[in-house]
């Protein structure tokens, strides 16, 4: 039976090799992997059911923000997810609380806060900074529309976000390209878009803000 795994997906190495040698000191009952792109993270969850938890950095190539966040819990609701990032940002931490995180930890921690942010998820609580961000009505209804789509759905309006044509995604995904069309059907309808551009404006609003 495979050990209980921590992954780290984070594209920078230094912080990477940081976190993994906290996990090492603190939690050596668990074997740890990294990912360093959207693509080895998503290798790694489809490869790996015995993940325990996914730290993640909201920035990784290849996803917009919060999509990271919102495709793994999409894929995998059972894998809680603590968000690891340099923006401490008060509204990005209060969207990652709304868009399904268990947890997020300031890259700026010390060792000892960020082993026990991961203690805490582990048991099953949830983790966050304390923030006076209120919730957003309009992220909540976003999450929950979001949270209908299929990960098949999610992976289409990924697409349509970069602006390829249903013969792209087709090729893209590969999917019959009539599939596609009911998929953009089906994703318009439950996010309540009239085009493809309103639809790829909803998942630009998903990618890391400046906070200057």
């Amino acid at each position: 039976m495979s050990e209980p795994t921590l992954l780290v997906a984070d594209d920078h190495p230094l912080f990477r090799a940081a976190l993994i040698h906290v996990l090492h000191e603190r939690f050596a009952q668990f074997s740890t992997l990294e990912a360093a792109s959207a693509q080895t993270l998503g290798t790694a969850l489809a490869e790996h059911p015995e993940l325990e938890l996914v730290l993640l950095d909201l920035a990784i190539p290849g996803e917009r923000g919060i999509s990271s966040l919102l495709h793994v819990r999409g894929e995998y609701p059972q894998v809680p997810v603590v968000v690891i990032s340099s923006n401490e940002h008060p509204r990005v931490i209060r969207r990652a609380q709304q868009f399904g995180a268990a947890g997020f930890i300031p890259k700026s921690s010390s060792a000892d806060d960020m082993a026990a942010a991961i203690q805490n998820v582990l048991d099953g609580d949830i983790s966050f900074p304390h923030t006076d961000a209120e919730s957003s009505p309009a992220d909540a209804d976003l999450a929950a529309k979001l949270a209908q789509l299929t990960p098949q759905q999610f992976r289409v309006l990924m697409c349509l976000a970069d602006g390829l044509l249903n013969k792209q995604i087709a090729h893209e995904l590969g999917l019959a390209e009539n599939t596609v069309k009911v998929h953009v059907t089906a994703i318009l309808k439950k996010l309540e878009c009239y085009s493809r551009t309103q639809a790829a404006v909803l998942v630009k609003s998903l990618e890391p803000e400046s906070t200057v």
